[in-house]
């Protein structure tokens, strides 16, 4: 079988006094088949940019983060000797690996830079089926500052990059980190888990802090940008450094009423600022971790934990390991019997007690799993590309780094019950646990209260009953504003839109807060609301229905006048001979009565739903018909002057009268006129249906004139008929009783003038529809009073007193009249 030494994982130590710390019969097998190598934030600088100093290596292991870092190398070696173990894996394969120490970018450079060389020497990249290396692969390293720094080497030969830790969304970009990969969340997941969160307690008024490392700041910015179109608030944001006032910054927070804290730092920053906090009595704040510290154990037992108010955390799922445990123990067993005097670290070393397993077991698990899976992805990859079944594995099969990324592009199994892929951008499905840092008892507990998870969809799950809000024990307030009260809109104060101030809504226009935020909708024209409203009513639509009590009502009176018309003309055609009926005007008392029956039938236009026919039908009618009756009624009153007190003074004009009918030449002349001017009317500005909406709760039904000077031309000369029907009638008070229907004329036209002046001032008042039936009810008393006052005496005359309608009693009439004006 040919061997080919792959370092897939690298371990090499940038300074040997921390050998007894890591070894712990850690059996490296260096000549395994195939080598893995990683890096591993087992040691610990205060300041990156600084070297190391020597001094503060024996005390590395005393801060949390060196455990942790300590755990995933264990972890890794769990994994391996798992796949080493297994006889469908990689069968006949055994795994070694390397294991570089993160110390400082300065000490990795030049073990990392050992991995590219050939002879002491780093080759310029090749042809990719024809590069060979030391790696073909690595897993590392845990931040993402670290990872960026690092990548570019492995990037440019397309040597896969595993890390278990970076989550910088920055790394998603495959034109620049190609070979890339992480079994961790990347940011973005983690950032808009946090917003549901923010959302899912109704919170829009919040603070960022981080601190100036490429985990921080790339969490800034994508908070920033996901936050857009969200309703959340960024009221301050702050990234640490050394240099930074932490209680400038609280007072800040305070000052803005802030009561939510996105710590999206570093674990080391984060015990800073609890422990800060503390200090500077800032309580009663909800507290945001995010993966760095949610479920540090070195926190938990921090003197001010209890004091600082609510922590909620977020931390990639813990996937607990079968047997991982209990390796541990066998590990440490094994050290403790096995001693050798070397330098460097190989299957034994001296001194490797001192990390007791159960502080390896009890450290922070979140990255437990990330590394395992880490491990298994390369493993699974590799035995891919080797060809690998259950009968064995195809050795002679030349292996380059490019095909283990290839293969890891396309990789999906299961571990441990979780299904293992990768995206486009070669970022592992997002796995998320919600807990919540309980505090209610002696000694402070991480529980877990909700999950999340975008595989195969989005997916979230909180459980509100297992959280204790600190203070009253309500979800805390954290709104730059209180929400407006329903059919209130917001009106912007300041600079952020979570800023506001609440304005009620006027009549016809309502809040819809799902629609608008900031803007009262308005309603639709058929709608209506009253101030401060959340949605439109259907506004009434008025009209005068025949079905209505009112209009049965008119329609029976101007039905009955109708009748009594008919009935009237009957009567004056059975005696259309006697006196009566010849001095009411014979023949044209039939034109009279018609026009008048006519009239009326307008009034059975105002019912149903408007028309334009309907709106010129029920104008016209009225306008035409009763003018030519007034025109009668002039003529009438005219004619009556002239015969009494005219016929002696201007005889020749009374004879031309007579001798030409000149009574029915007015009469037609002023029909004819009235008919140009209402034809005109009707064809250059007739009126039209229209929807009156300045009600608040209807829409009246009204017909609108749409030129008001074309349209009152005929009614004027309705009006002139009229004035010159009273003048002329009352200059003729005084004649015979017989011949007297000035007076009824008189009567009538007062009644005439009485009745549209009421309707005018109505009209003026009120546009509901009850104008319209004072409009019919106007039209029907003139109509009455010309019946009442004209027809109906001379009708009670014919039938009750026969007597007075003879030729002699009207002889007598006139003779006493004449008596009467010659002793004047």
């Amino acid at each position: 079988m040919q061997r080919t030494i792959f370092s897939i994982f690298l371990f090499s130590f940038s300074n040997p006094h921390l050998l007894e710390h890591f070894c712990e019969a850690s059996e490296f097998n260096l000549d395994g088949d195939y080598l893995i190598g990683g890096l591993f934030p087992v040691h610990y600088t205060p300041d990156p940019g600084q070297t190391r100093r020597p001094e503060a290596v024996t005390s590395c292991l005393e801060k949390p983060i060196y455990l942790r870092g300590y755990r995933g190398l264990q972890v890794m070696r769990f994994a391996i000797e798992e796949i080493n173990n297994s006889s469908t894996l990689l069968p006949n394969i055994t795994l070694g690996y390397h294991i570089i120490d993160h110390c400082t970018d300065t000490h990795n450079f030049p073990d990392i830079l050992h991995l590219f060389s050939a002879n002491g020497s780093a080759k310029v990249m090749q042809i990719f089926n024809h590069y060979h290396s030391q790696v073909i692969s690595f897993i590392g390293a845990f931040s993402s500052t670290e990872t960026i720094t690092l990548a570019p080497m492995f990037m440019t030969d397309l040597i896969p990059m595993v890390s278990y830790g970076a989550s910088s969304s920055t790394l998603s970009d495959k034109l620049v980190y190609p070979s890339f990969i992480r079994t961790t969340p990347s940011n973005k997941n983690q950032i808009e888990l946090i917003i549901h969160i923010i959302k899912h307690f109704g919170w829009n008024w919040v603070a960022f802090i981080g601190s100036k490392s490429e985990y921080s700041e790339n969490g800034f910015q994508v908070f920033f940008e996901m936050i857009k179109n969200t309703g959340i608030c960024l009221g301050y944001q702050e990234r640490l450094d050394d240099k930074t006032e932490l209680n400038t910054t609280f007072h800040r927070i305070d000052t803005l009423q802030i009561n939510v804290i996105i710590l999206f730092i570093e674990e080391l920053f984060a015990e800073k600022i609890i422990t800060s906090s503390e200090q500077l009595n800032v309580h009663n704040k909800v507290w945001i971790a995010s993966d760095s510290w949610s479920m540090s154990n070195h926190l938990l037992k921090l003197q001010g934990i209890k004091t600082i108010g609510t922590i909620i955390g977020v931390t990639p799922t813990v996937v607990p390991l079968p047997g991982f445990n209990e390796f541990i123990y066998q590990s440490q067993h094994r050290a403790d019997f096995v001693h050798s005097a070397e330098d460097f670290c190989n299957q034994a070393c001296d001194n490797c007690s001192s990390v007791s397993p159960e502080d390896v077991i009890n450290e922070n698990p979140t990255y437990n799993f990330p590394v395992y899976s880490a491990v298994y992805t390369i493993a699974m990859a590799l035995h891919n590309v080797l060809q690998c079944n259950h009968s064995g594995c195809n050795y002679s099969c030349t292996v380059y780094p490019y095909m283990l990324l290839q293969e890891i592009k396309h990789l999906q199994f299961h571990l441990n019950k979780f299904f293992i892929s990768f995206d486009k951008n070669l970022d592992p499905p997002a796995r998320y646990s919600i807990v919540f840092w309980d505090t209610s008892n002696h000694s402070v507990k991480i529980k877990q209260i909700g999950t999340y998870s975008n595989y195969p969809v989005s997916n979230l799950t909180i459980f509100d009953t297992h959280l204790h809000w600190h203070d009253s024990g309500l979800v805390p307030f954290s709104n730059c504003s209180a929400e407006c009260k329903p059919g209130h809109v917001r009106q912007k104060n300041g600079l952020h839109q979570c800023c506001f101030i609440c304005v009620e809504c006027p009549s016809n226009k309502y809040a819809n807060h799902t629609a608008d935020l900031y803007s009262c909708l308005k309603c639709d024209q058929y709608e209506w609301s009253e101030a401060g409203s959340t949605s439109c009513q259907k506004r009434s639509v008025e009209y005068l229905r025949f079905s209505d009590g009112y209009s049965i009502v008119l329609m029976v009176f101007a039905s009955s006048f109708m009748l009594l018309c008919l009935g009237v003309a009957v009567l004056f055609a059975m005696h259309r001979s006697t006196p009566v009926v010849r001095s009411a005007g014979g023949s044209m008392c039939f034109l009279m009565l018609g026009c008048l029956a006519t009239s009326a039938t307008s009034a059975f236009f105002y019912f149903s739903e408007l028309s334009t026919f309907s709106c010129i039908t029920r104008v016209l009618v009225f306008v035409f018909f009763y003018t030519v009756c007034l025109s009668c009624l002039f003529v009438r009153s005219f004619q009556i002057i002239c015969i009494f007190k005219m016929a002696a003074h201007l005889p020749k004009a009374h004879a031309w009268w007579v001798k030409y009918n000149g009574q029915w030449l007015v009469v037609a002349a002023l029909s004819l006129l009235q008919l140009l001017l209402c034809t005109v009317w009707v064809a250059t500005s007739p009126p039209s249906p229209k929807e009156d909406t300045s009600f608040k709760d209807q829409i009246v039904l009204q017909c609108n004139i749409n030129d008001i000077v074309i349209a009152y031309v005929p009614v004027s000369l309705m009006l002139i008929l009229s004035g010159l029907c009273f003048c002329f009638s009352y200059m003729g008070t005084d004649l015979p009783k017989n011949y007297n229907e000035a007076k009824a004329i008189t009567f009538s036209m007062l009644l005439f003038c009485l009745s549209w002046a009421i309707f005018v001032t109505a009209d003026l008042m009120s546009h509901t529809k009850y104008v319209q039936v004072v409009k019919i009810v106007v039209e029907l008393s003139c109509l009455y009073g010309i019946m009442f006052s004209y027809f109906i005496p001379k009708s009670f005359i014919i039938v009750f007193q026969p007597a007075k309608n003879t030729q002699e009693y009207f002889q007598a009439s006139i003779q006493s009249y004449t008596q009467t004006i010659s002793r004047m």
